[in-house]
């Protein structure tokens, strides 16, 4: 498996993954927005497919965790909106050639930063729970970045409810971007071998959280979170834009 990727590759990939589940099991997000502008600078094919099985993974051990506070009422609304969404998501990386593809993903990551910085209340019933579910699922797709619309209808519940019900939407959205992809053609096996290589990555990340919890300030890693995706986000644009140019 070692041969699929450069080691030096796999042990930044695996760096980055680290942060971002750690981050994501301390405050509730961040795995995908922190990771995928990073891995898709240093390697493309890491994206969206890796990541969003690192999402699942991690959503499914913040679900174990969080299980006494899940509220699942309303979330197959949701999870509607993201079969419409995942299917435009997953036609954007058919069509987009891959330095509009890294455009797109920088906006989507400036976007959630946006996003987490403001407050707003939303009514949350069907309707805005399907729309919710369209934009996560193209987010999600193209970039695994399907949280930020989720988090912004949820954002009224306690910390746990909260957590537990992003991460049972997650377990089953990514599963639905994973079976788009795959009919697709934009998952293989490649990407399945990948996964497993970061997933360690994934459980230390958590287990470190686990013993995190508590001794840090989560509205400052909040914060330093926010600062180093937008960090990502421009490089991911100035990048983008010379292959671009140059192309």
């Amino acid at each position: 498996m070692l041969s699929l990727i450069d080691p030096v590759t796999l042990l930044l990939a695996s760096l980055i993954i680290f942060t971002g589940a750690l981050t994501q099991s301390l405050i509730g997000f961040g795995l995908a927005v922190v990771a995928t502008p990073l891995l898709y600078i240093v390697d493309p094919e890491l994206v969206p497919a890796p990541v969003i099985a690192m999402g699942f993974s991690i959503a499914l051990l913040t679900l174990i965790r969080e299980r006494g506070h899940l509220e699942f009422n309303g979330l197959q609304y949701a999870l509607l909106g993201r079969l419409p969404g995942g299917l435009i998501g997953a036609t954007l990386l058919l069509l987009a050639p891959q330095p509009i593809m890294g455009l797109t993903i920088a906006l989507i990551v400036a976007v959630a930063v946006f996003l987490s910085l403001r407050k707003y209340s939303i009514k949350i019933n069907r309707l805005s729970l399907f729309i919710a579910g369209i934009f996560s699922g193209i987010f999600g797709t193209v970039a695994a970045i399907g949280g930020p619309p989720m988090a912004l209808l949820l954002a009224g519940k306690d910390a746990s409810q909260f957590r537990a019900a992003l991460s049972a939407f997650f377990i089953f959205s990514s599963l639905i971007a994973l079976i788009i992809l795959g009919c697709f053609g934009l998952l293989t096996l490649r990407h399945l071998w990948l996964s497993l290589l970061l997933l360690p990555a994934v459980f230390l990340g958590f287990l470190l959280a686990g013993r995190l919890v508590g001794r840090v300030d989560k509205e400052k890693t909040r914060v330093l979170t926010l600062a180093l995706c937008a960090l990502s986000a421009l490089l991911l644009t100035i990048k983008s834009s010379l292959a671009l140019i140059n192309g």
